[in-house]
């Protein structure tokens, strides 16, 4: 079931209500006991947080400073949103732990996602028509190699289905080429993604939108 903006914009603040918590006690605050039942229900979510940086050609951009979620549905959202934000800003891998004076210039961003749809094809290489650029996130998985990659990556690095699914496997560490030898797991998700415009600014629901080419009629 959708949620609506209100709600979305409350995990928003939820996520770096949580990070500002952390990073001030070193504990993790209590979910309110007073909210919508939609934030109530088990959903999979990631809270994705993103820094102005200026690149080598002097553009400014928002560049990801930490990303992490779940990809089932093990927790109620709100409680997850909480643990996923905290993760993102502290234990992601890829990235130093975010620091209190950074907080006012990051932006955060929710992904709730649907539950995981298994992509089913008698022949690998038709993988890129069951998967949708904008619209779907993927998961591969080989043994215990795994990655997830949510809808709005493939957008905004202008993928096209066949790079979004080597992009994923290259995340699993896999070669890019995993996907069309048959012996992978590929799932498909949507999304609603919530976020900031600017730190501690307006919530927007995201909408992904990819330039289709031409078709015949």
């Amino acid at each position: 079931m959708s949620l609506s903006l209100e709600e979305g914009a409350l995990l928003v603040r939820m996520a770096r209500s949580a990070v500002s918590s952390y990073l001030a006690t070193g504990t993790k605050p209590s979910v309110p006991e007073s909210l919508p039942d939609r934030l109530r229900e088990k959903r999979p979510v990631f809270v994705t947080i993103r820094k102005l940086v200026t690149d080598s050609e002097g553009v400014r951009r928002w560049a990801l400073r930490g990303c992490l979620g779940y990809v089932t549905p093990l927790l109620p959202l709100a409680e997850a949103t909480v643990n996923a934000a905290i993760a993102a800003a502290t234990r992601d891998p890829r990235f130093s732990p975010l620091t209190a004076q950074e907080l006012p210039h990051v932006i955060f961003e929710v992904t709730v996602l649907s539950e995981l749809e298994p992509v089913e094809v008698e022949d690998p290489r038709d993988y890129p028509r069951e998967v949708r650029v904008g619209v779907h996130g993927l998961v591969v998985e080989k043994g215990l190699a795994r990655a997830v990659l949510l809808p709005q990556i493939a957008v905004e690095y202008e993928w096209d289905e066949r790079t979004f699914l080597s992009q994923a496997c290259v995340k699993a560490g896999l070669p890019p080429d995993a996907w069309e030898l048959g012996d992978l797991k590929v799932y498909r998700f949507t999304a609603q993604i919530f976020a900031e415009i600017e730190p501690q600014g307006e919530v927007i629901e995201r909408q992904l939108y990819v330039e289709e080419a031409p078709g015949s009629c």
